[in-house]
């Protein structure tokens, strides 16, 4: 029985790591459950897991579940998350909180030896080289929850490094990649992802394509390849989650349904599979197509890529400025169009260095985002 610590188990991910453990409840148990305001949603987690420890970002919201659930072991705010995260009584940690948020927790669970589902791409993009330093002085295994890795990661099992060619990392193309955009485009527009059901910060990031740029980063700390070995490929079915080329010129595929909960089941049983329910008919299937990405209309790709050849740093800005212009875009205050302009402009400040520790990543983090604050009252 492996006992899981979840991290945003009340967002997209979480629901659907939750899913996982219904099926398998002979297997898996839960200890960890934190969330962000989804209060209603974690009692009924709560509830239905049994967890040992539980973590909500509020002070109200805390003393709720303190009345509701005397026993139980309760920890809030920042002070709180770096407390929880530091709990050592379980096997495998979900990082699945949004943004930067993830940094720290994930940064605790791995120094404490701990496997790590990553589910967060910002971990990596902010975090990258001294998150995978900790990892491998500490022992601890970081197994990826995203689709696109985890199908690279299932391409890559008993083959050796030396054999990559390239990585092809497959991109749905979001809902503007058959469409012009605009000045106008409304977060609603921005929202309607054509294949995939994630939270909203996200779901922008794959409007933009910057999820893509991030998972290009993601793959250079992940599989130790530079970011010029990594090309992303627009597949608009979702059917194949990635592919690996090898210099034979021969290209392994990973082909399944486009459902996260295998993905988060693959993480959770490695090196083992286990029964899951989904089940793709190739029957049904049509002609599979490939595009290459438009990176003068979705700038994002190439900024992405100039800030992992620019250093850590540079990936640090690259998501703070992100994360501050999609948050006021989802808000109504800002325009589409000025997220990749923003991003831009933030790289353009940045004055090149190398974060030494988490501390000075965060800080890093915080200056960019006051200065991208600065730059949208601009606009």
């Amino acid at each position: 029985m492996k006992e899981l610590a979840i991290f945003g188990s009340t967002g997209s991910i979480g629901c659907s790591t939750l899913n996982v453990v219904r099926r398998h409840r002979d297997r898996f148990a839960v200890s960890i459950l934190a969330a962000g305001r989804n209060l209603q949603r974690l009692i009924e987690q709560i509830r239905e897991f049994n967890p040992r420890h539980v973590y909500i970002i509020g002070e109200k919201d805390a003393a709720v579940l303190k009345a509701l659930f005397p026993g139980l072991d309760i920890y809030r705010g920042e002070d709180g998350m770096d407390k929880v995260s530091r709990l050592t009584d379980f096997d495998i940690g979900v990082s699945a909180l949004v943004g930067v948020a993830g940094l720290r927790p994930t940064w605790n669970m791995i120094n404490n030896g701990k496997t790590v589902a990553l589910a967060n791409k910002e971990v990596l993009v902010a975090g990258g080289r001294l998150v995978m330093e900790a990892a491998r002085k500490q022992g601890a295994a970081l197994l990826t929850v995203d689709s696109e890795h985890s199908a690279i990661m299932q391409c890559l099992r008993g083959e050796s490094h030396g054999e990559i060619e390239r990585i092809l990392l497959t991109a749905s193309g979001g809902p503007f990649f058959d469409r012009e955009i605009t000045d106008s485009i409304t977060p609603e527009e921005a929202l309607r992802h054509p294949t995939w059901k994630m939270g909203p910060k996200i779901t922008i990031d794959s409007a933009t394509m910057m999820n893509k740029g991030f998972e290009i980063i993601e793959a250079r700390w992940l599989f130790d390849v530079p970011v010029e070995r990594v090309k992303v490929v627009i597949h608009r079915q979702s059917i194949v989650h990635s592919m690996v080329e090898f210099k034979d010129g021969s290209i392994m595929a990973n082909i399944a349904p486009p459902d996260m909960e295998l993905p988060i089941a693959y993480a959770l049983s490695y090196p083992e599979r286990m029964e899951m329910p989904q089940r793709l008919d190739i029957f049904a299937m049509k002609a599979l197509e490939f595009k290459a990405p438009d990176e003068e209309k979705f700038p994002c790709l190439r900024l992405a890529k100039e800030a992992a050849r620019a250093g850590h740093g540079a990936q640090v800005v690259l998501n703070a400025a992100n994360e501050a212009l999609v948050a006021r875009f989802l808000a109504g205050g800002l325009r589409f169009t000025d997220i990749p302009r923003g991003v831009e402009e933030m790289l353009r400040q940045h004055t090149p260095g190398e974060p030494g520790s988490i501390d000075e990543v965060l800080a890093l983090d915080e200056e960019t985002r006051h200065r991208t604050e600065e730059w949208m009252k601009t606009r």
